[in-house]
C-alpha cells in the first residue's frame, strides 16, 4: 500500500474557516475527536483553549472525547470540571494501561454514535498535535483517503525521541512493507466507515498493543485492507508541551517487535 503525502503543508483546497473566525463547520460531516490523556494537569487547559479558538471544528453532532488513562494528578477532575463551549466528553479507564487501550475505549465510544460519513479525528494530550494542520488533513479525508496522517517534521525534538521515531518508521516500512513516512504519529483522521470494516475484519485484535506501538499496528492493519491512505506535513514542536513525554522508550521498541513478530506469524502481508 502506497502512502501519499502532500507537496508542502499548505493553504487547503476547500474554503476551510480559519482558526477563530466562528462561522460555520469545517465539513457537514460529523467530526469527533479522540485523545488519549494521561497526567496531562498542565497540558489540558491550553488542549480545550485551542479548541475554544477553533469553533469551526466543532459543528453539530461534534465533540471531543477525552480518555483518561488512570492519571495519577487532577486530569479526570479538570475534564469534569470544565464548563467551557467545546463539548467535551469523559471516558475513564481504572488504571493506567497505555495509548491503545485508550484508543479502543475512545473508538467505542465514538462509533456508538458517529454517522458512516463522520470522521474520528485522535491526536495527542499534550498540544503537540497543530490543530491549525487539520484543515487540510480533513480535504484528504473529504476527497476519498480512509485514513490521513499527520507526518511529523520535527523542531526542538530530542535526539532521543528522533531516533525512536526514525528507527519505528524503518522498522515497519522494511517488515511489513509500508511506504510511510511516519508510523508513530497519533495524529490522524479516520473514515467512520474504515473504522467499522475494521472492526468487522479484526474484532478485538485491532489494536492488541496496549502502549505507543499501537499507532503502527493501527497503520499497518489498515494499508493490510487496501485502504488509502494519505499523508500530510504537519510541524512536531515539543516546546508547544508542558512537562515531558509519557512514551517509555524501551517498552514502544518492544512492542513494534512483538507487533511485527505476531503480523509474521498469521501470515499476514503489508498489502490488502
Amino acid at each position: 500500500m502506497r502512502i501519499t503525502t502532500s507537496a508542502a503543508q499548505g493553504a487547503s483546497a476547500t474554503a476551510w474557516p480559519t482558526a477563530g473566525t466562528g462561522g460555520d463547520a469545517a465539513t457537514s460531516a460529523t467530526l469527533v475527536f479522540v485523545i488519549p490523556v494521561y497526567n496531562e494537569e498542565e497540558n489540558l487547559p491550553r488542549l480545550l483553549a485551542e479548541f475554544e479558538a477553533r469553533p469551526s471544528l466543532l459543528g453539530d453532532g461534534s465533540r471531543v472525547i477525552l480518555v483518561d488513562d488512570g492519571s495519577r494528578d487532577r486530569t479526570p477532575e479538570i475534564v469534569r470540571a470544565y464548563a467551557g463551549p467545546v463539548p467535551v466528553e469523559l471516558v475513564q479507564l481504572d488504571r493506567n494501561r497505555g495509548p491503545g487501550a485508550a484508543f479502543r475505549a475512545g473508538f467505542d465510544a465514538a462509533l456508538a454514535e458517529v454517522p458512516d460519513d463522520g470522521f474520528v479525528v485522535t491526536l495527542e494530550g499534550d498540544t503537540t498535535s497543530d490543530l491549525d494542520a487539520l484543515p487540510e488533513m480533513l480535504d484528504r479525508a473529504v476527497a476519498g483517503a480512509d485514513l490521513v496522517v499527520a507526518s511529523w517534521r520535527m523542531v526542538n525534538v530530542n535526539r532521543r525521541r528522533r531516533i525512536l521515531s526514525a528507527g519505528a518508521g524503518f522498522m515497519v516500512r522494511h517488515a511489513l512493507g509500508l511506504d510511510a513516512h511516519t508510523v508513530s504519529s497519533f495524529f490522524r483522521v479516520y473514515r467512520v466507515s474504515a473504522l467499522h470494516a475494521a472492526n468487522e475484519r479484526y474484532g478485538a485484535t485491532l489494536i492488541e498493543e496496549e502502549g505507543f506501538a499501537c499507532a503502527a499496528e493501527l497503520l499497518a492493519k489498515l494499508a493490510r485492507m487496501g485502504m488509502r491512505i494519505d499523508e500530510v506535513p504537519v510541524r512536531l514542536d515539543w516546546t508547544r508541551r508542558a512537562g515531558k513525554s509519557k512514551m517509555p522508550v524501551a517498552a514502544t521498541i518492544l512492542g513494534y517487535w512483538r507487533m511485527l513478530l505476531r503480523a509474521r506469524a498469521a501470515g499476514e502481508p503489508a498489502r490488502g
